[in-house]
């Protein structure tokens, strides 16, 4: 038995964002495993919240005292978003470290902040590059989500030196410094429930719906205005058409940014609450599959730029779950899998007139949908829980420090990332006391008086 420590800056609860899901999978599966588990998190923590299995917590993002308790009892700790600028202890610390880093928080920057001012948006992005150069320094082990991904971080991570002959001499492919853990979801699908939630509860959602499902939420570096117009479009001839967007408004407070721009595009073409519909507020986790279970299709739309290219979209795990057929845009991890395993249909982005071509092929032509969705059935089995977290699994059974982390310590990987940005020596007599030094403080005198020799033979 290990004892785990995973940390999220996310709320948990009975509704749960991303990384929330990710972290109380985390938790779920590890102490099923047999471990002593704590999920910590820096966000809020419903009330009377008590999952089974493991044990939950919250401090806040600055109460340092607080989470040396809890650093102090963890043999392993699993940590994503901001943990280690709120707890620097953790940059010195002897304890296991696993930087989850399935979200590349830099590039979710990029279009993230570009409605703010330039000086803001700059600020955030090399805060981020800050953050992530930290985390990638100092892990133990890294997980990412998809290969693509593991690329990206490959190549920070050579830059950061971590990367070298100790990392390298025993684990050639480097599956030991950085894994593959995409997110994953529940082995059991969805059931429908009693209740409906929207075909025939809806008011807007008539018994005959065929209804396209938009999962999560809506961000700047999605394209759900291209979508609206194709829907609407595609109402003009398929009036049962009904997209609907699960949890973008919330109640009470005026929507803002590209949800504002998506309800007044829809308001404009006198779609909304017709083909168009926003639900209201977000829906319960452990409710959302009997939304799922009632809709024919799922769609996930976005625009091309380069934070597609190594996105991870958690709804399409979701789709998968629901056994639904989905039409997504190009570009992106997830539009690789749907396009090889023939799960839906993959569009250009921006391509309104592609797209309701799509639609109505996923909607309507039931041989096509039905095909797609037996394989979604199929390909569901490989992205469970239990096998997408199989690396934090391993290392959970057998905790163990990074090759370099062992031989040279954590702080002394943190100096190394920072030596690795100075300019290199000139070459000359500096060069050679800098590399006489560093061979004779590793005990390699004898190569110290090689490399003289070698200078001065004519």
């Amino acid at each position: 038995m290990t004892r785990v420590l995973v940390i999220t800056g996310a709320s948990v609860g009975p509704r749960m964002s991303g990384p929330a899901i990710r972290a109380s999978a985390m938790a779920r599966v590890l102490a099923a495993d047999g471990h002593d588990v704590t999920l910590l998190t820096t966000g809020s923590l419903a009330e009377g919240w008590s999952p089974a299995g493991y044990a939950v917590a919250s401090i806040g993002p600055t109460d340092r005292r607080a989470f040396a308790r809890f650093h102090a009892a963890a043999e392993v700790v699993v940590f994503q978003g901001h943990a280690t600028e709120q707890f620097p202890a953790l940059a010195r610390s002897r304890t296991v470290l696993v930087a989850d880093a399935y979200d590349p928080m830099h590039l979710e920057m990029l279009e993230h902040g570009r409605s703010a001012h330039r000086a803001t948006w700059d600020l955030l992005v090399d805060d981020r590059v800050r953050l992530l150069n930290q985390q990638l320094a100092l892990a133990d082990l890294v997980l990412a989500a998809s290969p693509r991904q593991r690329q990206l971080y490959l190549g920070q991570l050579a830059a950061l030196g971590r990367v070298s002959p100790q990392t390298y001499r025993d684990d050639p492919h480097l599956e030991r410094l950085i894994a593959l853990a995409p997110f994953g979801l529940d082995a059991e699908p969805p059931a429908a429930s009693d209740t409906p939630r929207l075909r025939g509860a809806h008011p807007a959602v008539p018994d005959d719906a065929r209804i396209l499902v938009w999962g999560g939420g809506v961000y700047d570096w999605f394209d759900p205005l291209t979508l609206i117009r194709a829907v609407h479009g595609l109402s003009q001839r398929r009036p049962q058409v009904r997209l609907v967007f699960l949890g973008t408004v919330t109640p009470g407070l005026e929507p803002r940014g590209i949800v504002r721009d998506a309800i007044e595009l829809a308001r404009e073409l006198g779609a909304l609450d017709r083909s168009v519909v926003f639900n209201e507020g977000w829906i319960p986790f452990d409710e959302r599959g009997a939304y799922y279970a009632e809709a024919d299709a799922a769609v996930s739309t976005h625009h091309d730029h380069l934070e597609t290219e190594f996105s991870f979209r958690t709804r399409i795990l979701d789709y998968l779950w629901a056994g639904l057929p989905m039409v997504v845009t190009e570009g992106d991890h997830f539009a690789d899998l749907v396009r090889e395993r023939e799960l839906g249909v993959v569009v250009p982005a921006g391509d309104a007139a592609a797209l309701e071509e799509a639609l109505e092929r996923i909607l309507f032509d039931e041989q096509f949908a039905s095909r797609a969705a037996a394989r979604v059935a199929a390909v569901r089995e490989e992205f469970v829980w239990e096998r997408t977290l199989e690396p934090l699994r391993a290392l959970a059974r057998e905790p163990r420090l990074a090759a370099d982390a062992a031989a040279s310590g954590r702080a002394a990987l943190g100096r190394r990332a920072r030596s690795l940005v100075r300019p290199p020596v000139p070459l000359g007599l500096r060069r050679r006391i800098r590399d006489g030094l560093f061979y004779a403080r590793r005990g390699a005198l004898s190569e110290v008086s090689r490399r003289w020799k070698s200078r001065r033979r004519p």
